[in-house]
């Protein structure tokens, strides 16, 4: 019998195994990571041009949409982006089966499980939209994809703090109870500079005052801070776990 240069075993064994604790970590630090370049790149070289708004008042941060609509700011954030999109995905895939093995048997929770999983796909390509359209080039495309992002966002996280609530009271593995707890904590944060950032944008356009436009950058900020934080959560809840790569074994190929 004719034999590669590699035995079965060798064939068999896995291309790639990562503990899921640093692919979760990998994952968020590329926006992470591009967010505060863009914000910092802004700053130092396009500060006039970011922090200008229609009011022509004094203002000291940029908007989200104003660091990384310029070059090279909007490249080094599609990168990132685009990079961190397909693991997201991932993520988005492995929540909805671990929620399935949970509430098999509950009709309510497997519902709403159901529904995160559309809510993370919106938000995942939401927030792809806002970035690879940018405001300066089509500022409707970018709106609406910045609308995505922020309210299927926001319902995703209530729905999985819904979710947790009722993994809490079935379960009872510490590091669940504390993802719980934290889910609630950053949901509750990001819900509250939502509102403040909403309220320092209509109070900017509404009377131009100097200084409130930062604010206003300032909670956005936060927001997504808050939003990644949230992400971040899959530390606890897939701590034990591993991504594997590998080839299907003899009996399985076709």
């Amino acid at each position: 019998m004719l034999q590669g240069p590699y035995g079965s075993l060798d064939r068999d064994r896995p291309l790639i195994r990562l503990p899921f604790t640093s692919f979760a970590v990998g994952t968020v630090l590329l926006p992470l990571t591009g967010f505060i370049s863009c914000i910092f790149i802004s700053l130092l070289y396009h500060f006039e041009d970011s922090t200008y708004t229609h009011c022509q008042v004094s203002n000291y941060l940029p908007s989200i949409s104003a660091a990384i609509s310029r070059v090279p700011e909007r490249y080094i954030w599609r990168c990132c982006i685009g990079l961190h999109s397909a693991p997201r995905y991932l993520m988005t895939a492995a929540y909805f089966s671990f929620y399935y093995g949970r509430f098999a048997k509950r009709l309510p929770e497997l519902l709403l499980s159901g529904l995160a999983l559309l809510c993370s796909l919106a938000e995942n390509t939401g927030l792809l939209l806002l970035t690879y359209v940018a405001s300066t080039e089509t500022y409707n495309v970018h709106k609406n994809g910045f609308i995505v992002f922020i309210a299927s966002s926001l319902l995703h996280m209530l729905i999985t703090c819904r979710l947790w609530y009722v993994i809490r009271k079935h379960y009872v593995n510490p590091e669940e109870i504390t993802s719980y707890r934290w889910k609630v904590r950053l949901f509750m944060f990001n819900v509250g500079c939502c509102l403040a950032a909403a309220y320092f944008f209509r109070r900017h356009n509404k009377f131009c005052e100097a200084g409130i436009y930062t604010l206003f950058a300032f909670f956005e900020y936060l927001v997504v801070f808050s939003n990644m934080a949230f992400h971040m959560t899959v530390f606890w809840d897939f701590g034990s776990k591993e991504v594997i790569v590998a080839t299907p074994p003899e009996d399985k190929r076709y």
